[in-house]
């Protein structure tokens, strides 16, 4: 009878052990209470290594932790996945666990997998006294992750203004920049956390900061030269583009090709393909919208008709030559009517072509389009854009200096309403059905002649096919394309 006692008491132990960190998962805790009472292991732990004191932290339940100490829980446990209680309780910004477990030996140094330290995760927490915590039992205030990125980024990209001014007092260095050319003040500006902005700028953060890398980047990352105001700007946080504005910001800023005006054009209207240039506007915060940032960043300063510089070009915005554009004319190029009309209102010149003599009206057109169904402006959008244009005395007979003309773009965005506008309008057919540079007639535009989009529009063929015969000409037949001399940079198919 006492060997089977004895064998019981030692199950029971057993069972103890297993069961506690399970218990703490569910958040039993009288029963968690009751284990540490009866000496159960305190650093038993589930099959991922997460113990109770893991799962007391992750709860947020300070007496249970403080009870598991006391029972000799190991602080400094980490699970299989580099997870330690003090990580967690940054996570939940959870002060008095923090400084209990900091207290109780653990490492206040202690990273992610990732590179990501205690003091980054409590600041992208955004809780004063933890970080406060951690700095006090010497966690680096400037380490960096694999991605180089440091506390205070991530305190900026959240908006904590406090924890700012904390690790800045600890020595953080503001002019931290990663390889994309981001600094903290950058990362603040594009996710529109305003406090934070003026916060680093009053610790001493540049005003005219903008992305800095050897290289232009791709992919997610902004291009070179893109300051504080035109990422608050191209994400929707128009107010705060203001306020950098009124800090001192260039409101004519052209360091990555683009001012801000310019830049306006496609965040209120992107086009709307598959690649990541098709995205849909960004959402507008605070009070200004799109059209009230014009008005405001004009009445600060911004030229209405300032013009692009040689090279300028824009990922999927198609091929007219942006060199010389104002920013009304790639309003045009959008059939955006609404910015369009502020912007004559604004002293805008509504006639002012490219480099290449290409008008605003060639462009509401649709000169230069690679792919109709993706670039913005619908076609009932195009054609209003147009008669506006008209209205104020376009020259629909206006040739540029690549002998292109309204109809040629009309071709080009596979437009048959324009083209037959145009044609209303007295756009001459002895101007227009003439080849440009490249060899193409209007005809032959819509019928696949061209770079980008080799698909014939038949609407487009019949509507310019129509006008050539109301004027006596007889359409010719669509050449053999194989026997067309190849262009550079513009294969027939």
């Amino acid at each position: 009878m006492k060997r089977l006692l004895t064998i019981v008491a030692l199950s029971t132990i057993r069972v103890f052990a297993v069961d506690l960190p399970d218990l703490a998962e569910k958040q039993d805790w009288n029963a968690v209470s009751a284990q540490i009472a009866s000496k159960a292991d305190v650093n038993s732990a589930q099959a991922d290594g997460a113990t109770a004191l893991h799962w007391a932290a992750y709860h947020d339940k300070a007496e249970i932790v403080e009870k598991l100490l006391a029972a000799g829980a190991k602080a400094e446990l980490a699970n299989r996945y580099g997870i330690t209680p003090l990580l967690l309780a940054c996570e939940n910004g959870s002060e008095d666990i923090a400084r209990t477990l900091l207290k109780a030996g653990a490492n206040a140094q202690v990273k992610r997998r990732g590179g990501e330290t205690a003091l980054m995760v409590a600041s992208r927490t955004g809780r004063v006294g933890v970080v406060q915590g951690l700095l006090e039992k010497g966690a680096k205030v400037d380490a960096q992750d694999r991605e180089d990125q440091t506390a205070l980024m991530w305190a900026a990209a959240e908006g904590h203004a406090e924890v700012i001014e904390l690790l800045v007092k600890h020595d953080a260095k503001l002019d931290h920049r990663l390889e994309s050319g981001f600094t903290a003040l950058l990362f603040a500006a594009r996710e529109g956390r305003t406090a934070a902005v003026k916060k680093l700028i009053q610790l001493g953060a540049s005003v005219h900061d903008a992305i800095d890398t050897q290289e232009s980047t791709g992919g997610r990352d902004a291009p070179k030269g893109t300051s504080a105001v035109l990422l608050a700007a191209e994400n929707g946080h128009f107010e705060l583009a203001m306020d950098l504005i009124r800090a001192g910001a260039d409101p004519n800023d052209m360091r990555n090709g683009f001012t801000a005006l310019h830049t306006i054009t496609w965040v209120r209207k992107p086009p709307h393909g598959d690649d990541e240039a098709g995205q849909p506007p960004p959402d507008t915060h605070g009070k200004l919208s799109s059209l009230d940032f014009i008005r405001e960043i004009v009445k600060a300063g911004a030229k209405v008709d300032a013009t692009l510089a040689k090279g300028a070009k824009a990922k999927a915005f198609g091929a007219i030559n942006f060199h010389g554009a104002t920013p009304f004319l790639l309003a045009c190029r959008n059939a955006d009517l609404e910015m369009m009309k502020l912007l004559v209102q604004l002293g805008a010149d509504p006639h002012k072509p490219n480099a290449d003599g290409s008008t605003p009206l060639m462009a509401a057109a649709g000169l230069g389009c690679y792919a109709p169904d993706e670039e913005a402006g619908t076609e009932d959008e195009c054609v209003a854009a147009c008669e506006y244009l008209i209205s104020l005395g376009a020259d629909v007979n206006a040739v540029d200096k690549k002998k292109q003309t309204a109809m040629h773009g009309a071709a080009y965005k596979s437009l048959p309403k324009v083209a037959k506008l145009l044609a209303a309008k007295s756009a001459k057919i002895a101007v227009w059905n003439q080849k440009n540079d490249r060899g193409w007639t209007p005809l032959l535009i819509a019928q696949g002649f061209r770079p980008g989009n080799f698909k014939p529009s038949v609407p487009t063929i019949d509507a310019i096919s129509s006008i050539m015969r109301a004027n006596g000409v007889e359409p010719p037949p669509p050449p053999d394309r194989d026997a067309l001399p190849k262009k550079k940079g513009y294969n027939q198919q």
